[in-house]
This record gives C-alpha cells, structure tokens and sequence, in this order.
C-alpha cells in the first residue's frame, strides 16, 4: 500500500535565489512560521501553541539535544538516486517525517484538523488527528482517508471500549494512544497568555481579538457561522463538552489510575496497528513490546507535561536498541530542520513528527501554509541525504553522527598508512 507520490524537489532552489509564490513566499524554514504566527493568532492562542510546562527546560532541551550532535558526511557516494520513503505499518510514505497530533487546531485555523490532514494526505505523509481535537474524527477521515487518530482514554473501561469502537466505525487503521498525561502538566505559561480550558470570555480575550482581525473574521467567527460552538468532538465516543464548558475539566481528568492493564485491553480488542506515545524509559519501551504494541513515539509531550524531563533524542538510541525489530520506533519533539530529521533517523528513529510548525502554517494560509511548510522540510532532508553521502533513510546510521561535547577521537579518524 503507497501513498501519494511526493512532488519533485530542486535542491539547488535556495542556491539559485528561486522563491515559492504566494503568501508564504518569504517564509525559508520552519523557524519563520512562529514569528509570523505570532502577529497573526491573537496571544492566549499563540501561547496555548508555543508554551510549555514550569520553567521550559523541557521544551529548550529538546532543541538542545539535536544542537549537540554534528553530522558526519561521507563523499563521492553517488547519490544521484535519492529516495526519503519509508514504510510504517505496510503503508509506504513519502518522507519519513509527519504530523503530530495537537490538540484544539481548529481555533488557530479553520478546520485545522481538516487542513493538516488534507495537506499531510497531499504530500504523501501521515497525519495524527488528536484526540483532544475540535471537529469529528469521521469528517477529518472522509477528507483524508489514511489519517491516524490519537486518543487520551476515557476513565472507565466501558467508556474506552465504546470510543476503541467509533474509532474503528470511523475507518482508523493506526491508533494511538497516548500515556504520558496521568494529570495535567503545570503550564503556567498558558496563564500569562491568557489561554485556560474551559476557555473564559473577558475584555482581555476580546481584545486579542479584535487586533487580530484576519483570525477574528477568518477562523472564530466563520467557525461560530458555519458549524456553532466547538465542542471536544472525540473525547469519547460521544460528543464532548464545549469549549466554553465548565464540564471540560470533568472530561479531561480521571486518568491517574490507568496502567498496562488497560494497554492489553486494548490491544486484545483493536485490530489495528497500536502505538503508544509518550515512551521515555527503556524499561517502558520494553513493557509496551511485551503487550504487544505495534509502535511507540518517543516524546515528552513537547516539554508541555513534566518540565526537566529528558529530551526524547537522548534515549532514542537505547530505546531502539530495546524494541529492535518487534515495534517501529518513532520520535516527537524539537524537530524544526532536515538535519534534525537526519540525526533522529540515524539513532534509530524510523519516523519523526512535527507539531508546532505545522500548525503555525495552518493558522497562516490554511492548507497551503502546511503544504509550503512540509515541502520545505522535505527538501531540506533530500539536500541533507546527498551531503551525507546516503540514498535513502534506511542508510543513515550513528556513524553519521558525533557529540559535540565528547574528546575528538584523532587516533580512530586516522588515515591509513600509504
């Protein structure tokens, strides 16, 4: 099974002074989305998006960790046949890279789930649609057949089998759930932003409004007209609390309790490809093997749950080395370059996800802005595949990398006599 074929790439387009048309004509990199969704989502929303936990040491490692690593390229390889496919679960994909799942898109960009799911099935990558996400899973699966859903449980085992049963109905064939939120993470952040769930109508959210007309009249109120208030749509297997609601806090709490009992509960009931996400320890990445998973996502929530807690590039080594060939290992978090996708692939990743970027770009021109985003990071990673002397992904390996920090190993990097 394939998905669509990913268009071409000119790898010699920055060298040559060629730009993109349209609005995202001057945005180079994923970096330059934030700072031009900044000016556009008003500032509770945008810090929802950029925020983190406490203090964001979390949030700043997991940049950190790709900083220390330098590449290491070969030359004269003959890269001249490059291909960045990989194949997840017997679907082959485009890029070894996705979208990650974030939680309430739909008030940064019209549709939002809709447009990331569309733009991601367009280029020939996966998507996540979260859990957390404020339009129906089925509408998001019509438009984007193919997409992977990601599921916080509900409380109780009767209410995880009923949504186990939506998802399937809805035609999801990869589920993941997701286990690093036994209770909210302490995001103070969203407080000095303004951001809190229930959202709470003031003078001050009306103002960030009112001076971000673009999202006020194209994403809040084309969204009240055309579908009403937003709801929590797939919290459980019916529809979820308002956005508005008190009851928002009573759906989201109540997950303490859960352990890998509930895992083999599902895992006895779903047919499907099962991904755990939120994997840190090895230890945990070796339980989820003994029940069966099929996949697990190295990440630490974007640093937006337990501030100081490693970065997921750090371990992914070792948690490679523990699931070796029984579950398809992937990584979340601090991706913002190709070289970034590179590093995580070379220490065993077989996918990355991206999620702040690509949400940026949805706020600022819908699912073209995704598309411009996902093409820039997908050329990125082809330049970076030839420079290091690779073909293809599956070729990239801890040879290619060297820490930053570590003595220079002179005497290993000699060059043979004669």
């Amino acid at each position: 099974m394939s998905t669509s074929a990913a268009p071409a790439i000119n790898p010699w387009q920055a060298f040559d002074g060629t730009r993109r048309s349209g609005r995202m004509r001057d945005l180079l990199s994923l970096g330059d989305f934030e700072a031009a969704a900044r000016r556009v989502l008003p500032r509770p929303i945008f810090g929802y998006i950029a925020g983190a936990a406490e203090d964001n040491h979390a949030l700043a490692d997991n940049r950190q960790a790709f900083d220390e690593l330098a590449l290491v390229p070969r030359v004269l390889c003959n890269v001249a046949q490059r291909d960045q496919g990989v194949t997840l679960f017997g679907t082959r994909y485009a890029s070894p890279f996705g979208v990650a799942p974030m939680g309430i898109a739909a008030l940064s960009a019209y549709r939002g789930d809709v447009v990331l799911a569309r733009a991601a099935a367009a280029a020939g990558i996966v998507a996540v649609q979260s859990g957390s996400s404020l339009i129906r899973l089925e509408e998001v699966m019509e438009a984007a057949p193919g997409t992977w859903f990601q599921a916080y449980l509900p409380g109780t085992p009767e209410r995880i089998d009923a949504l186990l049963q939506r998802v399937s109905s809805a035609g999801v064939q990869t589920l993941v759930v997701t286990v690093d939120i036994p209770v909210a993470g302490n995001r103070e952040n969203n407080l000095r932003a303004g951001f809190s769930t229930p959202l709470r109508p003031g003078l001050r959210l009306a103002w960030d409004g009112l001076v971000r007309p673009r999202w006020l009249a194209g994403t809040l109120l084309r969204t009240l007209a055309r579908h009403g208030m937003p709801h929590f749509e797939n919290s459980f297997a019916e529809r979820g609390a308002p956005i508005l609601s008190s009851r928002v806090q009573r759906d989201f709490s109540g997950r303490d309790h859960f352990d890998w009992s509930h895992i083999a509960r599902i895992r006895s009931q779903w047919r499907g490809a099962l991904v755990v996400k939120g994997i840190l320890s090895p230890a945990d990445a070796a339980l989820a093997r003994q029940h069966g998973v099929d996949g697990i996502i190295v990440s630490n929530h974007g640093g937006r749950q337990l501030d100081g807690a490693v970065a997921p590039l750090r371990v992914l080594h070792a948690i490679a080395e523990q699931a070796g060939s029984h579950m398809v290992v992937m990584l979340d978090g601090g991706i913002r370059r190709g070289t970034d996708v590179a590093k995580a692939l070379a220490l065993g990743a077989q996918a990355v996800f991206v999620g702040r970027p690509f949400n940026y770009a949805a706020a600022l021109d819908g699912e073209a802005g995704v598309a411009a985003a996902i093409g820039l990071l997908r050329a990125e990673l082809d330049r970076n595949l030839a420079m290091l002397g690779v073909r293809s992904c599956a070729d990239l390996g801890p040879q290619h990398l060297m820490d930053r920090r570590a003595p220079w190993p002179l005497a290993d990097w000699a060059s043979p006599a004669g």
